[in-house]
């Protein structure tokens, strides 16, 4: 099948066609569009799919671009022979596929739509994709348990040897239930509270000072627990990581660390402690969704700097903590981003020289390409100059589009003839801004047809919500190839019964 795509440049109008090969021909069976599109987004949006050749020629301010629909066309890294891939693909049969089972059978089976599928494969190979980059340097992957708190999934990182970072109490909870090293733990954050830093203490788990007043509730947390806290000092190094200010963390206006022209301060506070705070090393974190790794040298060679001048005041430094923040091909347009190696080679030289153990928190690197969110089409509809998808899927299940504007890259899970067309896709959450997708183009689909928000592992099951009482969905993942299981129960309404009974 070719699905072909004229644009009228005088009218602003997309014509969609549905063309077979003929020989050396094309035999086109057309239906023009009632909407007005943007010419270019929408050309952007085609090309987002990395499924066109573009032939063009203006004939009477018409422009003709094809898109090809076979896997073949795709980019190589998410097209495989049926069942033999790794991770989420399209097959030669046209058909997607978690490793070796049809996502379509995935849904056929799961006790909720939508549901988040997971490849345990290829969390595996993140996994070790980190671990190889590694090689020849002390350090400690610190898996980012915000981005997915599935304990499962969390058991598995500890199995395969991975460290914990955390956000939160409950997240440290979590980390100390899945059987983490508390010395291989970092707990982060600008509000950790007293009751939280006691348990981290406790526990000898690697803490971050963040703001003057978390440094002495660190400080009254080692008196409580009777034992010296082992703290780093988050240092904001000023570098812009060039990605969307909600994910941007590093820079002079950040909620997040501490004035680097203000460490001193911290400094002589922690001399004046050596009972209660014990400074093993210092951490900086720039941001999410970063892809030019050079970023992280800019900051490294900051962080030397501090940790030279932290060392002359007879600090014993162990520890330089760069983060995480690798970003990954959301567009699936095959193009060539960072990897783990590009990335710890950018501070392999500086990190050797110093004698210091790396760490790293990777976390939407880690899950995020395992994993899509499955969705059953509604219906289809019309609205002035919208085309609708509607699904059953939301901003409730995924609220990453709708919270950042992010672009998650939609397919359908089955191959499908009908005609192409420019969509945004919807859920049935009543907000204008419940969407998981804008402008996309794709063949208009059937109720009860299969759809798929792909690189859905990171920030999204994490990010779930009830909003208006839509149940958080179940999880499964596929492991050994071809078995399908359960990981996490979707929730019910008697789960939320159950929060008022007895009141």
């Amino acid at each position: 099948l070719i699905q072909v795509i004229y644009i009228d440049t005088k009218k602003m109008r997309v014509i969609n066609s549905a063309a077979s090969l003929n020989g050396d021909k094309l035999v086109l069976t057309t239906r023009a569009a009632t909407r007005r599109v943007h010419m270019p987004s929408t050309m952007r949006h085609l090309a987002s799919r990395n499924q066109i050749k573009i032939s063009t020629g203006l004939n009477n301010g018409v422009m003709c671009s094809a898109a090809a629909a076979s896997p073949a066309q795709m980019a190589p890294e998410y097209v495989a022979e049926a069942g033999q891939g790794v991770g989420m693909y399209r097959g030669t049969d046209g058909f997607l596929y978690c490793d070796g089972v049809k996502i379509d059978d995935i849904r056929a089976t799961a006790e909720t739509s939508p549901v988040y599928i997971y490849s345990k494969e290829k969390i595996r190979s993140n996994y070790e994709a980190y671990q190889e980059a590694l090689k020849g340097l002390d350090s400690i992957i610190g898996y980012a348990v915000k981005s997915n708190n599935n304990l499962k999934i969390v058991e598995y990182l500890r199995e395969l040897g991975s460290g914990a970072v955390l956000v939160s109490g409950n997240e440290l909870r979590v980390a100390m239930k899945a059987g983490f090293d508390p010395t291989r733990t970092i707990f982060n954050g600008n509000g950790k509270l007293p009751k939280e830093l006691e348990l981290a203490v406790e526990q000898g788990v690697l803490v971050n000072i963040d703001s003057e007043f978390d440094l002495e509730n660190i400080r009254q947390a080692a008196k409580n627990v009777g034992k010296a806290a082992r703290v780093l000092i988050r240092i904001n190094p000023d570098v812009d990581p060039q990605v969307h200010p909600y994910v941007s963390t590093g820079l002079a206006g950040s909620k997040f660390g501490i004035r680097n022209t203000h460490l001193q301060w911290f400094l002589d506070e922690i001399k004046s402690s050596p009972g209660e705070l014990n400074l093993v090393g210092v951490h900086c974190h720039l941001g999410s969704t970063i892809t030019k790794v050079n970023i992280f040298r800019d900051a490294t060679l900051l962080m030397v700097d501090f940790i030279k001048n932290i060392r002359d005041q007879g600090f014993d430094l162990k520890y330089l903590n760069i983060g995480g923040g690798l970003g990954i091909d959301y567009y699936r347009k095959g193009d060539t981003l960072p990897t783990p190696m590009d990335l710890i080679d950018t501070v392999r030289d500086l990190v050797s020289s110093l004698g210091l153990t790396l760490v790293i928190e990777p976390g939407r690197s880690m899950v995020a390409n395992s994993a899509v969110m499955a969705c059953t089409v509604t219906g289809t509809k019309t609205n002035g100059n919208k085309n609708f998808i509607v699904v059953d899927g939301s901003m409730s299940e995924l609220i990453r589009p709708s919270l950042y504007d992010a672009y998650q890259h939609i397919e359908l899970t089955a191959p499908c003839s009908n005609p192409v067309d420019t969509f945004d896709i919807v859920g049935p959450v009543c907000e204008s801004g419940d969407y998981l997708g804008k402008d996309r183009a794709l063949p208009t689909p059937s109720q009860g047809d299969g759809l798929v928000v792909m690189d859905a592992g990171a920030y999204c099951m994490a990010m779930a919500s009830t909003y208006n009482l839509k149940m958080r969905p179940s999880e499964y993942w596929v492991e050994d190839k071809t078995q399908i299981t359960c990981i996490r129960k979707g929730e019910t309404l008697d789960d939320y019964f159950r929060m008022f009974e007895g009141l």
